[in-house]
């Protein structure tokens, strides 16, 4: 959490951080900004010790103070410095003369932010560089960050919770449009008789979120029937039909806007009918969802529960990545992962030894036992999405809806 950083940068040696870009799709300067509303022209100084200033553009400056943060409005120097040298060049400079307004004279500087991966490295080797007394690094995972946001605090799991809310609304406006509909021939139909389709819900899909006021930031909502329920994150084919009796796998993670907290929370339906095949996959997932939500237990290894979730699929005569670490059929991939300002966040839950992540009060983790078989023509996939609470050490599920497999409508 935010109130550990302090003591995580000096435990690395760190003088300050300095983040640069702006808040959208940028989780350091979301983070640490507040999820003010800052444009890429922004950077923000964390001095080990001290308060974070913010640097943004005069006209920013309204929404910049939203992060309850100092503001500074430094561009004019910026513009100085170009008179004199190039653009990179006086960059740098600015950037070096900012750490030595915040009283960092030297030392290690951690750099975080969003730019093009070439100009990135251009501009800190200039930093270094022009101002030698500073040793610029980078972390490219388990940084001072990275640590902070492995744990939420009650206001982020309020956060994620509301997007969840808003999420099992959208999964209930998505439930009610399929079994509004009629089917003929094995085939879900429209009002002109044309089969619905995929792409028509995911449209609904799209204009429930919406009307919500939560994003799918990476336009990535998982609506796959069929062999594509298979492949774990096959999006669907918009032109593939709703038919009767064949597996729905529906993942969806939507996120507050402008870059914020993420949801993430699957369900498999069947329209009508399950298949004896589907259901008894299904019937394994749910077993294996329900032993490792009961076995949960702050401080373990999350590997335990990978290798757990192996053990009962593999009981149930299922491939795993265990028994065929290159398989794409039966449980293909981990169990579960954090969710925060990223869709995929730490900690780890792969089952190999060198994974040391233990399930931290304050996490917020999926857990999402499968079984994939595309050959066969179904995957099955059930996830939820809960949160470790530091003030209960109890878990908590921070979205509910129900986990019936089979869909009716109104003739079938």
């Amino acid at each position: 959490m935010k109130t550990d950083l302090d003591g995580w940068m000096a435990e690395r040696g760190y003088a300050a951080l300095l983040v640069l870009g702006g808040a959208a799709h940028n989780p350091p300067m979301y983070y640490l900004a507040n999820g003010a509303t800052v444009t890429e022209r922004t950077v923000l100084v964390q001095p080990r010790g001290g308060a974070p200033v913010l640097y943004v553009s005069a006209m920013e400056r309204d929404e910049a103070r939203r992060s309850g943060l100092e503001v500074r409005t430094a561009l004019p120097r910026l513009t100085e410095l170009r008179g004199d040298s190039d653009e990179l060049t006086a960059t740098a400079r600015w950037l070096g003369e900012l750490l030595v307004e915040n009283g960092v004279r030297g030392g290690t500087v951690a750099a975080y932010g969003q730019a093009d991966l070439g100009a990135g490295h251009a501009l800190l080797t200039a930093l270094a560089e022009l101002h030698p007394q500073y040793n610029v690094v980078g972390e490219f995972s388990g940084g001072v960050l990275h640590r902070a946001r492995l744990t939420k605090d009650a206001a982020e799991a309020k956060r994620i919770r509301a997007v969840g809310t808003k999420t099992m609304r959208v999964v209930a406006g998505t439930e009610a449009f399929l079994t509004r509909h009629r089917a003929k021939n094995g085939v879900l139909v429209k009002k002109d008789g044309a089969p619905l389709t995929v792409g028509d819900v995911k449209a609904h899909i799209r204009s429930l979120l919406q009307a919500e006021h939560i994003v799918d930031p990476e336009d990535g909502t998982i609506f796959a029937i069929g062999r594509d329920a298979g492949v774990p994150h096959s999006r669907g084919n918009d032109a593939d039909v709703m038919a009767l009796g064949r597996s729905i796998v529906y993942d969806i993670f939507p996120a507050e806007p402008g870059g914020g907290y993420y949801f993430d929370f699957t369900r498999t339906w069947c329209l009508g009918y399950a298949p004896p095949e589907v259901a008894a996959a299904y019937k394994d997932v749910m077993a294996a969802f329900k032993a490792v939500m009961a076995a949960l237990k702050p401080g373990e290894l999350c590997r335990t529960y990978q290798h757990l979730t192996c053990d009962i699929l593999e009981a149930r005569g299922h491939p795993t990545l265990r028994t065929d670490p290159r398989g794409v059929e039966g449980y293909v991939h981990s169990l579960a992962h954090g969710v925060g300002l990223e869709i995929h966040e730490a900690p780890s839950f792969s089952g190999v030894k060198t994974n040391d992540d233990r399930l931290e009060p304050g996490m917020v983790v999926t857990i999402e036992p499968g079984l994939y078989y595309p050959e066969r023509g179904y995957g099955v996939r059930v996830e939820d999405c809960v949160w470790l609470n530091p003030a209960t050490n109890k878990f908590e599920a921070l979205g509910r809806y129900h986990k019936r497999l089979v869909l009716h409508g109104p003739n079938w």
